[in-house]
């Protein structure tokens, strides 16, 4: 991760780099293509302009943090919430924290895109109290082009999880010129609208928060960047799936 504004142009990160991947310009510039983590830069980068993000960490170091809230946990009825990127996306490191957070009865909430196998999410929903479930786009081939994967899967995991009577709480992004729109707000509200169980839906406005992580990644956003939904516009779905019976709430 490059921070621009930290950066004091000194130089010192370019020739340690075994890859030449960093150069300078009008900017400190990183070929994300040619490094390959070693962090030999970061070494020499006094004043932390350049930054390793992630690391691998067990299970026990997990749970060590997990249980330090306890006391948390125990006076809100909260508990342990996993997201990413998509946690189901490391089933057995998953699996495996779910569990020692049922051996030490911490209530669990998995953070989920729902585009994960029947195997894996049936094997692991037992463990897991809460659900935090995102429908984006209710067109198959739309979703594909937004997402890189059709939606099939993911409606029939979170109409199955409604059938066995799991609590669910979906959440859907509101992202202009993608799903805002009166016919897919309607899709989405007769598909909600038909399934068991289900208690609530939050909607979440697009916002512009992602660009400075898009700039740290040295990475082109300007292609990406549309103006939020305005507060009128927000009520205004809110008020449509509302009209489908179901109960909204604006924000996560």
């Amino acid at each position: 991760m490059l921070w621009q504004d930290r950066c004091t142009k000194c130089g010192d990160c370019v020739p340690v780099c075994p890859y030449r991947a960093i150069s300078i310009d009008r900017n400190l510039s990183i070929d994300w293509g040619k490094c390959d983590l070693c962090g030999e830069c970061i070494k020499v980068c006094h004043p932390k302009a350049i930054e390793m993000v992630g690391r691998e960490i067990s299970v026990e170091e997990v749970v060590r943090e997990i249980e330090k809230d306890i006391v948390f946990y125990d006076e809100s009825g909260g508990g342990a919430t996993f997201s990413g990127g998509e946690p189901f996306f490391q089933p057995k490191f998953l699996e495996a924290l779910l569990k020692e957070c049922k051996k030490r009865y911490i209530n669990t909430a998995v953070d989920t895109s729902g585009y994960v196998s029947k195997e894996i999410l049936s094997g692991l929903s037992d463990y897991i109290d809460l659900f935090l479930y995102d429908l984006k786009i209710m067109d198959s081939e739309k979703h594909s082009k937004y997402t890189g994967v059709p939606n099939e899967l993911i409606l029939e995991n979170l109409r199955e999880l409604l059938k066995r009577g799991k609590r669910v709480n979906v959440r859907l992004p509101l992202i202009p010129k993608v799903n805002g729109d009166r016919k897919g707000i309607e899709k989405t509200g007769e598909f909600l609208a038909s399934l068991p169980n289900l208690k609530g839906v939050n909607l979440l406005p697009y916002h512009n928060t992602w660009v400075n992580k898009f700039k740290r990644l040295s990475r082109e956003w300007k292609p990406y960047i549309t103006p939020p939904l305005s507060r009128e516009k927000v009520e205004e779905v809110k008020s449509r799936l509302e009209k489908y019976g179901l109960e909204i709430k604006i924000g996560g």
